[in-house]
């Protein structure tokens, strides 16, 4: 069972996530709060699955109560749900730890399939959402990639060994008795067996 603390200010809004989220067999509404303050104090009290949280929550808004949340209670899931579909409070509830942001708007369907996705550790936005962020990120940089890289990181990921034309230092010391053909003997022996017959004699 999926235990879900809501935060909001407005009690119809309150009532309505509650008769929608308990009657999905596997997920119970444990306790509603009207402030952010009240709902970090209910959540380290009920230590519930997931915490679904408005944005603009009197006392202390959704995004800080998210921060606090996550920070004394890293298991803790938060999905902020709000009616204003701007990207400001999109990112500042991801920085915050949120795991999810999702519309008002959403069907009762929808809403029960987040909670279910955030309480099994995943993230999850709405697509609209979605759609934007990889707009956004494609906008940061749209240079190929290894030029975000740079000369330095092409020259790691590539580094090509000695070839024909490399120095002996490259290759490193010739391999004991390479250039001798077998049977052979070193010069140095071979000068000096004369003279070892000469003062034999």
């Amino acid at each position: 069972m999926i235990r879900v603390l809501i935060a909001d200010d407005r009690q119809m809004v309150r009532q309505g996530f509650t008769v929608l989220l308990n009657t999905q067999p596997d997920i119970e509404v444990t306790g509603q709060e009207v402030d952010g303050l009240d709902a970090i104090a209910r959540t380290a009290e009920l230590a519930p699955d997931v915490v679904l949280t408005d944005i603009r929550v009197p006392e202390l808004d959704g995004i800080e109560a998210t921060r606090r949340i996550t920070a004394t209670t890293p298991g803790i899931r938060v999905l902020v749900s709000t009616t204003f579909d701007l990207d400001e409070y999109v990112y500042e509830a991801l920085r915050a730890g949120a795991s999810g942001f999702r519309l008002k708007d959403a069907s009762a369907d929808q809403l029960a399939e987040a909670v279910r996705v955030i309480a099994a550790g995943d993230a999850l936005l709405a697509p609209g959402i979605t759609r934007r962020l990889i707009a956004e990120f494609a906008r940061l940089d749209d240079r190929p990639w290894h030029v975000r890289r740079g000369p330095r990181s092409r020259r790691a990921c590539v580094r090509p060994g000695p070839g024909p034309e490399a120095s002996t230092s490259d290759r490193g010391p010739p391999a004991r008795g390479s250039g001798r053909r077998r049977g052979s003997r070193p010069a140095d022996a071979a000068r000096s067996t004369p003279r070892r017959r000469l003062q034999s004699r």
